[in-house]
């Protein structure tokens, strides 16, 4: 990040299709707005409710706006890896889902993002497989099919799990050759690499050129606690200055009360903060 650009921190907030949620979170006047997506979303009504919210967003001056594809469907995760012969409820789901959240994007100049695995049940998915060589490759088979067809409207991020994760070198190569538009979730990756910041950092550094948005949380590095920035372990004033001045950026934070953003703004003061005593040093 150039020292003439490190005061531009963006505010990124996230809320749910709940119109409570968003009218919270538009009273802060967001920069960049990202909807989390349930599977009630995807009815009839549900999709025609989102095309009034995109309206609504946008009237009030959000530009930059991302949808994050649904986490599960009937209770199972939206894993790539979910074979069509054995689960082709939510073989179809992901993809169904899939396009028609592509669909607004292209609608709206707005943004999709496809977790490319979670972890909670992704073993099962892998012993499907049969290890996770083969999983790999349908995982990767899948992201490249989607990638096609979401063009510059659709990013991946990165997981826990043995599948689609960054900071080994080898894989965020591998990752980086094959071009996919990046979404960069911090504690993901500070977690998948047992809370080392070295791992993140150079992770951030391979990654930087394709990354295209971020999702900044802090995390002690061993479960999945989506903290407020400086309330973890991640060192964020070295990770700051290694994002894309390009890439847009939400505070993806666990709230006490999902109709009160009080810990994602928080969030967003304590990197402010940061950047002022960055570009003052």
């Amino acid at each position: 990040m150039k020292a003439g650009d490190i005061l531009k921190i963006q505010l990124g907030l996230k809320a749910s299709t709940d119109s409570e949620q968003i009218e919270d979170r538009l009273r802060y006047k967001p920069d960049v707005f990202e909807f989390y997506t349930s599977e009630n979303d995807f009815t009839e009504e549900g999709l025609k409710r989102f095309r009034y919210d995109f309206e609504w967003i946008k009237s009030e001056g959000v530009q930059k706006i991302v949808m994050h594809h649904p986490m599960r469907f009937h209770g199972q995760f939206t894993e790539l890896i979910a074979p069509f012969d054995k689960c082709r409820d939510l073989y179809n789901f992901i993809d169904k889902s899939t396009d028609d959240l592509l669909q607004l994007a292209f609608d709206y100049d707005a943004q999709l993002l496809v977790h490319g695995s979670y972890s909670r049940q992704t073993q099962s998915y892998i012993n499907m497989w049969g290890g996770v060589d083969q999983a790999r490759e349908q995982a990767y088979r899948r992201i490249d099919s989607f990638a096609d067809l979401g063009k510059n409207h659709i990013m991946f991020e990165n997981s826990i799990s043995p599948i689609f994760y960054y900071g080994d070198e080898t894989e965020d190569l591998y990752i980086f050759e094959k071009g996919y538009r990046l979404a960069f979730d911090t504690s993901h990756c500070f977690i998948k690499n047992h809370g080392s910041n070295e791992k993140m950092l150079a992770s951030m550094k391979r990654l930087k050129e394709h990354v295209v948005h971020y999702h900044l949380v802090d995390s002690m590095g061993e479960t999945h606690d989506s903290l407020p920035l400086g309330k973890g372990k991640i060192d964020w004033e070295k990770a700051l200055p290694l994002m894309n001045d390009d890439a847009t950026s939400i505070y993806e934070i666990i709230l006490k009360d999902q109709r009160d953003a009080s810990e994602q703004i928080a969030s967003h003061e304590y990197l402010s903060g940061l950047a002022d005593k960055l570009r003052n040093a």
